[in-house]
């Protein structure tokens, strides 16, 4: 409670200060200042205490509700026992899974675990982590109940389920899945907070919290989305329930910092602290990241998409978390990807390998910070000084008005660089179109500076393409790193660089080539969903450990 120390320090000292006419005001003002943040702390206690009294009745409806839909399902099941899904028939053959440290997990643990995901029917990267999170709990604890607060009330439980089971071949049991859908998701949305929006998202992100626990206190609390204000609230309410974050990118981090200085910025923000106007954002954003710092103080287990993530965590989190004596450090969980089923589809040699084009791939949403204009810059240098004939394709979804404005910038940069017979769009391509290009393409391009994590670059390496990524972030720390003796692609950072590495990728002899596809192939498997579920799982065991401590 160092918060308390300091805050009544400072009222006691304001009130030594005093003139001498409002002297008779020191007492009562120092007296306030030593009960008010009790009284705060009291009264966030209360307002738990109240949560959890309201939202028994729907728990124990949850529960009768599980427990129908349970003996429902296994009913059907023993009539069409074909439809069993397999990885639930393992679960029930033997429920009990191996623990970390060598023990046996509480596989009987039947507690509830909440996943704050407000945006879960999206479909995108973030959302393969929850749904395979929720997977390797179900196959771990299958008494456990997961319940998802969601936003999308256009969704019902059996969409969301097909959707799952549909875009990412995950296939969940319906019985201990739960939704609950929130309504006060619009409070976390940018176009809410026009102006300060880090903070306004923040605080929208307490009122969401608030709903969420309205509808139900669970057992376990877990933010996946980076909503770390909600933790706070979580431990203020609750201090005995113990709160989880899976982290895919900090909210604020050191480069974004340093990239408001005009000299060292990179990223969208670059060079944005010039002027009053650049003071006064910088100041914004130092005040925003010491508010970031403490709410991840409360957190009792942080895990992180990559080693990138996990320093900057760590940069900001780690001394809250120590003063607050958090045993348990960082951890990185590399995000799940489905590394079997590409290279089950593309082989790399024999009879059934695709002949690969000289076609440079770039799969990423239509976005400033995804730096398309370097990369179309970069591959116009290297067509005017080194290889004839090859065809750049930029693969990205279209989500609204301001990405539709993008690619037209792009189509526009395109023929001022006079190589439209050379690049090729495909906007909002299906999965098949995708792996098509994964198939025939010879280069995968990033071109994000500081890429959190990148799944599209382990799909790259897991289908056998040459990458070149931007030298910074997940890419360069974890998934292009040498391998088995040798590397697995190319760095850059500058459109000279980006133009000589595509140059040498192209280049490369037969052998050399082949080589660097398998090595690629074979780093991409320490990304496989099987390696998740195992760290998940270990991570998880950490949070119940400390819930059934506290319940006793």
């Amino acid at each position: 409670m160092t918060w308390i120390y300091y805050f009544s320090l400072f009222w006691t000292l304001a009130a030594a200060i005093l003139p001498p006419k409002y002297r008779s005001l020191g007492l009562p003002l120092i007296v306030a200042g030593v009960v008010l943040p009790w009284l705060i702390i009291l009264t966030a206690k209360l307002v738990g205490w109240r949560l959890v009294r309201t939202t028994s009745a729907r728990k124990n409806a949850i529960l009768a509700t599980t427990t129908r839909e349970e003996e429902a399902y296994h009913e059907k099941e023993r009539v069409l026992p074909k439809s069993e899904d397999a990885d639930w028939v393992e679960v029930e053959k033997n429920p009990a899974g191996t623990a970390p440290n060598g023990g046996q997990a509480p596989d009987d643990w039947d507690g509830i675990v909440g996943f704050l995901h407000p945006f879960c029917n999206a479909g995108g990267g973030g959302e393969r982590v929850l749904w395979a999170a929720i997977k390797a709990t179900q196959k771990c604890w299958p008494k456990a109940i997961c319940v998802i607060y969601t936003g999308d009330h256009d969704a019902a439980k059996s969409t969301i389920l097909e959707r799952v089971s549909q875009r990412f071949n995950i296939h969940l049991h319906p019985p201990k899945v739960i939704f609950l859908y929130l309504q006060t998701r619009h409070w976390v949305l940018s176009s809410t907070w026009p102006h300060f929006t880090l903070l306004g998202q923040s605080l929208g992100s307490l009122i969401m919290a608030y709903d969420a626990f309205s509808l139900l206190v669970p057992d376990i609390f877990i933010d996946t989305m980076g909503y770390s204000f909600t933790l706070s609230l979580s431990k203020r309410l609750f201090p005995k329930i113990p709160t989880g974050a899976y982290v895919h990118y900090p909210t604020i981090s050191t480069d974004m910092l340093d990239s408001l200085h005009a000299e060292a910025g990179k990223g969208v923000n670059a060079g944005t602290g010039k002027g009053f106007r650049g003071f006064v954002k910088r100041q914004y954003w130092h005040a925003y990241a010491s508010l970031y710092r403490s709410s991840g103080g409360d957190v009792d287990v942080v895990m992180t998409n990559s080693s990138w993530t996990q320093a900057h965590i760590q940069a900001l989190w780690g001394a809250k978390r120590t003063k607050r004596r958090k045993p348990h450090s960082v951890e990185v969980v590399f995000p799940p990807v489905a590394v079997e089923k590409l290279e089950q589809a593309i082989d790399l040699e024999g009879p059934k390998a695709i002949p690969r084009e000289i076609v440079l791939l770039y799969v990423a949403q239509f976005r400033p910070e995804k730096n398309h204009d370097l990369i179309l810059r970069a591959f116009a240098r290297m067509l005017r000084q080194e290889i004839k004939g090859a065809k750049l394709v930029l693969v990205g979804s279209v989500r609204d008005d301001d990405d539709s404005k993008k690619v037209y910038a792009l189509r526009l940069l395109v023929h001022d660089l006079k190589i439209e017979n050379n690049v090729e769009f495909a906007c909002d391509a299906s999965w098949p179109e995708v792996l098509e290009w994964l198939q025939k393409s010879w280069i995968g391009v990033n071109g994000m500076w500081n890429e959190h994590f990148g799944i599209g670059v382990v799909e790259y390496q897991a289908a056998g393409l040459i990458c070149v990524v931007n030298d910074s972030g997940g890419p360069r720390a974890d998934i292009v790193v040498d391998f088995d003796g040798g590397p697995t692609g190319y760095h850059a950072s500058t459109e000279s660089e980006y133009a000589t590495r595509f140059a040498e990728a192209l280049s490369m002899s037969e052998e050399a080539t082949i080589e660097m596809r398998k090595r690629a192939r074979a780093s991409s498997k320490r990304f496989t969903e099987e390696t998740f579920a195992m760290k998940w799982v270990e991570q998880l065991g950490k949070l119940i450990d400390i819930q059934q401590a506290a319940s006793k």
